[in-house]
């Protein structure tokens, strides 16, 4: 038999996989900062549409790898770009 939820039960698992999505949404964002700033890409003065257009490259050239069968676990579906809701804010490093 299922077991019915009421809504301040639904509410409550609502807000937890929100919290859950910002931490991983924080991790990610951190692994790229660490990643550009060991580079030096962090210290490069590049336009934010040049950055895009760049990632678009590297993904387009990891997914065709995994298509091509490297061996490892298929990629997850691309999600559309969002609005910019949910990401950090952008940290000038000027000065």
């Amino acid at each position: 038999m299922a077991v019915k939820l009421s809504l301040s039960d639904l509410d409550a698992q609502i807000e937890k996989l929100r919290e859950r999505r910002r931490l991983l949404i924080v991790k990610s964002a951190e692994r790229f900062a660490r990643a550009a700033t060991k580079s030096g890409l962090a210290e490069m003065e590049i336009a934010d549409e040049e950055v895009d257009r760049i990632f678009e490259e590297l993904t387009a050239r990891f997914r065709s790898r995994e298509k091509k069968g490297s061996g490892g676990a298929p990629a997850p579906a691309r999600r559309p770009t969002d609005s910019g809701a949910g990401t950090p804010e952008t940290v000038s490093n000027d000065g």
